[in-house]
């Protein structure tokens, strides 16, 4: 659920005018809460956090749970300090990834353009879908029934003439709604909100333009551009002009490509022993590298973060010659930048591995290295590690790892290593 600022004024039903509104803004309810009381039904109606230990963060939490001031990013011993009575549920990334991918299945029968900005929203274009499915808000209700019917959980939808307006839409329409904004009732909209309400505008530009006397949507517009392009800067402030307008060109752009892979973990306990946080940074690769494999990528630079026990982050990265998706590669870069970081003699917290400059492996070229010269190991290695995908996916993700080499490598001497209390 969107925490912007809301308009008091916004209703849920602004009438049936849809002429120029073909724009959907499809936002899953509290989705990786959604997604576990679909699984656990017995939980309904109760206050329910999805997170990690207390010292990690609130992923996502149920509406009963945000009733007592619980909200995502807040971090686990914060909630529970607000909700003691909350259940608190640890995150199967798998199980979200699953139902993302099922409903955005979903939102493609309905149009190929359909634009997925994260794992629970996507914008669609449906404009040439209104003469089979019929006009925008029957074709909001019905993706609305099939995500219910489908995968037990609640979706919002909101329906504008621009991104900008849907995605407002649904924030309002939450939960489990429809909003539509005519196009004729766009600036009337807009103009009652609060100028955080925008897309881009965070705390720091919130507070920059409150010191020009700009807090609301309406003075932002009536502003002369200069004033608000002194206040923010001359490309930012354009920008935001335009928005307060409701000048939003952005088309619908479907396929839209993964930024980055990765996987990061928060220790029960700070951890001083590097060698320690240098093992789990060997799991989390495994974990990017399976990702990476599962979506047909390769990833040319790889990252790492470190938060140590003051809250500080850390992030350090390397661009590779050659893109990747092996969980090795993975780890050895990894590894090496975990020595260059100086942790100023503090604890870890946590540590994350990740994969950026993402693209498709079917049409990467990639140079094999010194160990993969012959066509055979090229091949063997490949087997290898799709009969490893193929075991977590019948059996879970820790059922089988690599075991390294004191050098590294999975080459001559590794070991492949399945967990029987795994496979029960």
């Amino acid at each position: 659920m969107s925490r912007a600022p809301r308009s008091v004024a916004a209703a849920r039903d602004w009438g049936h005018e849809e002429v120029g509104c073909s724009i959907l803004h499809v936002d899953m309810d509290a989705f990786f809460a959604s997604v576990e009381l679909a699984r656990r039904p017995h939980l309904r109606g109760l206050p329910v956090i999805v997170g990690g230990t207390t010292r990690a963060v609130v992923l996502a939490a149920t509406y009963e749970a945000r009733a007592f001031g619980v909200h995502s990013a807040m971090p686990m011993a914060a909630a529970l300090r607000r909700c003691p009575q909350a259940v608190v549920v640890p995150p199967d990334h798998d199980a979200y990834r699953e139902v993302s991918t099922g409903v955005m299945r979903l939102l493609n029968d309905v149009t190929v353009l359909v634009e997925q900005v994260s794992v629970d929203e996507a914008f669609l274009d449906v404009g040439g879908a209104r003469r089979r499915l019929g006009p925008p808000t029957v074709i909001a209700q019905a993706i609305r029934r099939q995500v219910r019917d489908q995968f037990g959980i609640t979706c919002s939808v909101g329906i504008g003439s621009t991104k900008l307006v849907a995605k407002l839409a649904s924030g309002h329409a939450k939960p489990d709604g429809v909003l539509l904004v005519p196009r004729a009732a766009t600036l009337d909209f807009l103009r009652v909100l609060p100028v955080g309400a925008l897309g881009g505008v965070g705390e720091k530009t919130e507070a920059a333009l409150a010191r020009w006397g700009i807090r609301t949507v309406a003075e932002l517009a009536d502003s002369e551009p200069a004033t608000v392009q002194r206040a923010v800067g001359r490309v930012t402030g354009a920008h935001l002009v335009d928005l307060a307008w409701g000048r939003d060109p952005r088309p619908v752009v479907p396929g839209r490509e993964e930024k980055s892979v990765g996987a990061e973990e928060t220790f029960p306990a700070d951890v001083a022993d590097l060698a320690v946080v240098q093992d789990k940074a060997r799991e989390l690769a495994d974990r990017c590298a399976v990702r990476l494999r599962s979506q047909g990528l390769v990833g040319r630079t790889i990252g790492i973060k470190i938060r140590t026990a003051d809250f500080r982050t850390l992030t350090r990265s390397r661009t590779l010659v050659t893109p990747t998706d092996v969980g090795r590669e993975v780890f050895l870069t990894a590894r090496e930048l975990l020595a260059g970081v100086d942790l100023g003699g503090l604890p870890v917290r946590l540590v994350g591995v990740r994969a950026e400059g993402l693209s498709p492996a079917a049409v990467t070229i990639r140079q094999p290295t010194l160990v993969e010269a012959s066509d055979d190991q090229v091949q063997a290695r490949g087997d290898a590690e799709r009969a490893m995908d193929r075991v977590r996916e019948r059996f879970g993700r820790r059922s089988i790892e690599a075991g390294l080499s004191q050098s590294g490598g999975v080459s001559s001497g590794s070991t492949i290593t399945i967990l029987p209390t795994d496979l029960s």
